[in-house]
């Protein structure tokens, strides 16, 4: 866990890692009680890729709400993998008005069937890497 005095010390995006912890949580608890099918609507226009071009100012931005929300899951008290933390990425890009491609993946390994979600603006990847080990089955433009 992030130490609280840390947190308020330490910290010099307070807000952005605040809002980090609320939409974690939050999707944690959707994707735990909402069917996928239902959840794929809101992921954003299917088929669809965001531009591989953004302003230096967006790729900042990108690069921070990276970070964070990297930085945060990897101490939620809940499980925090790569579809949290993707969607997570999706909405702080969506509130800043940064396009993004929400990635589902998946791929074989040891008999089993893995899947993965990863997010990229621009040419940056914020979560999941790049996927390039995984069949995308999906692509989402926000």
């Amino acid at each position: 866990m992030i130490h609280v005095l840390d947190f308020f010390t330490h910290n010099h995006r307070k807000r952005l890692t605040i809002k980090v912890w609320f939409w974690a949580g939050l999707y944690r608890v959707i994707i735990l009680i909402i069917p996928a099918k239902l959840m794929k609507k809101h992921y954003g226009i299917l088929g669809e890729e965001s531009s591989y071009c953004v302003s230096e100012d967006n790729e900042r931005k990108a690069r921070m709400i990276s970070y964070q929300v990297n930085r945060v899951a990897m101490n939620t008290p809940w499980e925090s993998k790569c579809l949290v933390r993707a969607l997570t990425a999706q909405k702080l890009l969506s509130n800043e008005n940064i396009s993004s491609t929400l990635y589902l993946g998946i791929k074989k390994e040891n008999e089993k069937m893995l899947a993965h979600a990863w997010i990229r603006t621009g040419d940056f990847y914020l979560t999941g890497g790049d996927g390039k080990e995984y069949a995308i089955v999906a692509r989402f433009r926000k």
